[in-house]
């Protein structure tokens, strides 16, 4: 039986290190429908957003050094799709503190 829920992931801190902010699973389409990056260390930031197709290493870039400044927010507002075990991702390009939140549409199916 099918199930529509609403989630939100909060990820602190993300560095330079790829982080997963949603973990897809099989059976579920994910519709992502905003994300709030917000700069927490008094430092400008940019950051990538990415999706890791079926979590098998192959990234396709969202955002693309996006500047983030410091003890600024940004918002994503476009509307992301994620499909069974596809991952969506993040990652700064320095050692840095940011947080993200992403808003979204479980769907199980």
């Amino acid at each position: 039986m099918a199930s529509e829920v609403l989630s939100v992931s909060h990820t602190a801190s993300v560095t330079n290190s790829e982080s997963v902010l949603i973990n897809g699973a099989s059976g579920h389409t994910y519709v992502i429908l905003g994300i709030t990056i917000c700069e927490t260390a008094g430092a400008a930031e940019t950051v990538d957003l990415y999706i890791d197709d079926d979590g098998g290493g192959t990234d396709y870039e969202i955002l693309s050094d996006q500047a983030v400044g410091a003890n600024e927010t940004f918002e994503y507002t476009g509307k992301i799709v994620l499909v069974d075990e596809d991952h969506l991702c993040a990652a700064t390009a320095s050692s840095a503190a940011v947080d993200i939140v992403v808003s979204y549409l479980d769907i199980t199916r």
